[in-house]
């Protein structure tokens, strides 16, 4: 991996830009570019939080606790896309409904203090997969150091690493409106299920996890390596009785384990064009 050669283009990308105001969701992609923004950029760098109830209840504290030990201004925003229709039933096309509006807002924000630049933790590997969100972002100006400096996930974590951030190794997170099918409305009960089968995932030693929910049936993806975790002794048994204690009927796991964007599989099926925006 090129990754000194990346952080000395990733710093100097954000040289040129004198100032910014950064969606910052405490994953490690934005809390790297955050690290590297709070060293070029000190003062003129302001992160902004969306306060939402598609992300697990935690990473908000997560997110302003890395904030302060930066000494970078941080900001909370209520986000409201579960008052949206155009979020709530949850086309192929969702993700862009949710970006418009949170990028909007951070480009008025950036306007009120003065900031021409507006960016986001988007690396090179999410440029490959149906990212509705990016048109919003090109859309409002909206640029991506990390995946400008040519950074994937892997090279992104080898940095953390290096740099001895804390989260260097936590899990990968994404809206728990990833979970559900293309379709199937949205609602703060789904979501609560949702994150409830996850912890209790978590809960048997397993960091990385996605359940996803299709009606009755949970789906669960681990990364291959936990196969056995959840398998051995009773443990299948005791996630199948809590995952049924929580309204599934079915508990599977799938035998291709994680991996980020599943749900996108059936928008391949139909063909090009499929997804709209």
């Amino acid at each position: 991996m090129r990754t000194d050669h990346q952080w000395d283009h990733l710093l100097s990308l954000l040289n040129e830009m004198r100032s910014a105001v950064i969606a910052y969701s405490g994953g490690v992609d934005s809390s790297l570019l955050l690290r590297a923004a709070a060293e070029v950029l000190g003062a003129n760098l302001i992160a902004v939080t969306a306060d939402s109830a598609t992300y697990p209840p935690g990473e908000l504290e997560h997110a302003r606790s890395f904030a302060r030990a930066l000494g970078v201004r941080h900001r909370i925003i209520a986000s409201e896309e579960l008052d949206r229709e155009e979020f709530v039933r949850n086309g192929p096309d969702r993700c862009y409904h949710c970006k418009r509006d949170l990028f909007g807002r951070l480009r008025q924000f950036a306007d009120l203090e003065g900031i021409v630049h507006v960016l986001d933790g988007t690396n090179a590997d999410d440029l490959s997969d149906h990212r509705p969100g990016r048109q919003a972002a090109r859309e409002l100006g909206v640029r991506s150091p990390l995946a400008e400096a040519g950074m994937s996930k892997a090279d992104i974590r080898s940095l953390a690493r290096t740099l001895a951030l804390p989260l260097w190794d936590k899990p990968s997170l994404a809206c728990l409106s990833s979970r559900v099918p293309y379709g199937t409305r949205i609602t703060p009960a789904l979501l609560g299920t949702i994150h409830a089968a996850e912890e209790v995932v978590r809960g048997m030693g397993i960091g990385q996890v996605r359940v996803r929910h299709h009606g009755n049936t949970a789906r669960i993806e681990v990364e291959a390596a936990s196969f056995a975790r959840l398998l051995a002794g009773d443990a299948a048994g005791r996630l199948v009785a809590a995952l049924k204690g929580l309204g599934y009927t079915y508990v599977c796991l799938d035998l291709e384990g994680y991996r980020s964007g599943s749900m996108n599989d059936v928008l391949a099926k139909q063909g090009p064009g499929a997804g709209g925006a």
